[in-house]
């Protein structure tokens, strides 16, 4: 339904698994449009790679990534990653997916400012590994169609998804990526446009 409502999204958008990473550190409260202001900035200086991010200053950083707000916390957040890539896996990213996935989740969830969401993006769309992704909108959506709880957790709503999907990454990423664009378009937290809903017709009672 969502396939045939919106079409393949070629999600996530990057040219290196690098870009992917800092995208998903910098896309936390800011919309995708910030983003790609603050990624074509650290194009221009030649700055998107593991060994040029962890040359430059944290100060040149945070003025480079401006436009995705909260900049000096997310510089600092690029940071801590790049200092725990480069500890962990000698600053190589191939290195670290070669890591079992769930030893990996729980290294990169102890990066500070790395919280589960971003992990997980991290993982399925700069991995590729079978780790589906939870965001607001999946809670709005699912919530509201009634096959998760207002209330429920953040490892609950990913069990109900990854328990009951067949396949792996692939599916993954594109299953979120739809939910994404449902939640942007028409489930909005106000004001949803619940008479164009695609899936309004599989409702849970």
């Amino acid at each position: 339904m969502l396939h045939a409502e919106f079409g393949p999204r070629h999600w996530w958008p990057g040219d290196t698994k690098i870009e992917i990473i800092i995208g998903a550190i910098l896309t936390q409260n800011t919309a995708w449009v910030n983003v790609e202001k603050a990624i074509s900035n650290l194009k221009k200086e030649k700055s998107l790679s593991v060994s040029k991010l962890a040359g430059i200053s944290e100060k040149k950083l945070a003025m480079l990534i401006r436009p995705s707000g909260y900049y000096n916390v997310k510089a600092n957040r690029v940071k801590n990653f790049l200092k725990f890539l480069n500890v962990s896996y000698a600053g190589s990213i191939d290195k670290m997916f070669r890591q079992e996935v769930r030893k990996l989740r729980d290294e990169l969830l102890s990066v500070k400012g790395i919280g589960r969401e971003t992990a997980d993006s991290i993982l399925l769309y700069a991995g590729n590994k079978p780790v589906f992704v939870v965001d607001a909108y999946t809670k709005r959506i699912f919530s509201r169609h009634g096959f998760v709880s207002e209330s429920a957790e953040y490892g609950e709503i990913q069990s109900f998804f990854t328990d009951n999907l067949p396949g792996g990454p692939g599916l993954f990423n594109e299953y979120h990526a739809l939910i994404v664009e449902l939640g942007k378009s028409i489930c909005k937290s106000k004001k949803p446009l619940c008479n164009k809903c695609p899936i309004r017709s599989i409702r849970r009672k």
